[in-house]
């Protein structure tokens, strides 16, 4: 298992599931293993950060420099999720551990003050929710986010936070004393409007009422807050119907605009995608494979011009577009890549 980090003296609860007992003591920054009564099947792994800031590399397409991820691994458990991947880098699995195994950043407010402090830093906007949800579960026990938030406001630093979670509403009243200093981005992720394959997907994560709750919240708060229709999936959310219903609610909810895409398979994510297409959806399986052939990650150009299609309009019939010339450092979907190397993990 490969971590990044200052070695500490380490407390283990608790061999893991698939870890030895002798491998997790000794893991580089790992401070102990915590299992918590209310997070059911839920392991926190709580280590010492060697780093805050992520930068993200010069040929990018993102509209930002830097990302922080408070958390590796994610409870919300979204099949598609294509941040899966980044397990790998720790000799986990992009399946069970992605979604059960948790690293908890907890000295990550600490780091970051003292990289925001050095001379060099010249200000740019830092994204959260690039990687996994920065409002997953555990930032309710662990409460990392309101540290990060003044940390980055104090030092006059732009910020966007791309989320599913709920928990963000919390963090409102902070984030709006924030905003009066330095541009704050919010973005909330809203992909499925049908509540049952919206669980089946994302079987982790706060419902589509909820997540529209809040963000009427942050529109309440003075905070403008667009939505992420992302991934659109092929033959299960991608109907004029579907999608009409779905932005209607969203433009009733108060969000300031919809950027969308199509589900993005990964490789290290196609499998356990089709395992439960498999067993969710099995008639749909021919066409998926047909879309998604081989090491094909993308759906096929055909596919996007023809949703592009139908969903401009909608977005337009319900005034949820972009404004022309507005560039927003918000975060991209987790269910789309973002153009990194491996990422710096502690």
């Amino acid at each position: 298992m490969r971590w990044s980090g200052q070695k500490t003296s380490g407390v283990v609860d608790a061999a893991l599931p698939g870890l030895g007992l002798a491998q997790v003591a000794a893991v580089p920054g790992h401070l102990r293993t915590v299992r918590a009564p209310e997070f059911d099947g839920i392991v926190f792994h709580e280590v010492l950060a060697k780093s805050a800031l992520n930068r993200v590399p010069g040929e990018s397409s993102m509209p930002f420099s830097w990302t922080i991820n408070p958390y590796r691994g994610c409870s919300h458990a979204c099949v598609y999720c294509f941040a899966r991947g980044s397990h790998r880098y720790l000799d986990l699995d992009t399946g069970e551990d992605f979604d059960s195994q948790i690293i908890v950043k907890v000295n990550v407010a600490e780091v970051l003050a003292r990289e925001l402090a050095r001379p060099s830093w010249q200000h740019h906007t830092v994204a959260l929710g690039t990687n996994t949800d920065p409002y997953q579960r555990a930032e309710g026990r662990y409460r990392l986010m309101p540290g990060i938030i003044e940390t980055l406001g104090r030092a006059a630093t732009p910020l966007s936070i791309l989320t599913k979670g709920t928990l963000l509403r919390r963090d409102l009243p902070l984030l709006a004393e924030v905003a009066q200093r330095v541009p704050v981005d919010l973005a909330m992720s809203i992909a499925i409007g049908d509540p049952e394959l919206q669980q089946s997907l994302e079987p982790g994560t706060p419902t589509t009422r909820a997540r529209l709750d809040t963000v009427a919240a942050a529109r309440d708060a003075g905070l403008p807050c667009d939505v992420f229709l992302m991934p659109v999936l092929p033959h299960l959310t991608d109907s004029v119907a579907q999608l009409s219903a779905l932005l209607r609610d969203v433009r009733d909810a108060g969000a300031n605009a919809v950027l969308y895409g199509p589900l993005h398979l990964r490789s290290h994510v196609k499998p356990w995608f089709f395992e439960w297409l498999e067993r969710a959806h099995p008639e749909l399986v021919p066409a998926y494979r047909s879309l998604y052939p081989g090491s094909a990650s993308r759906a096929p150009q055909a596919y996007r011009m023809e949703l592009a299609g139908r969903i401009r309009p909608l977005i337009r019939r319900y005034g949820l577009e972009r404004e022309a010339g507005r560039s927003r450092a918000v975060v991209p979907p987790r269910a789309e890549p973002v153009s990194a190397p491996a990422p710096t993990l502690f």
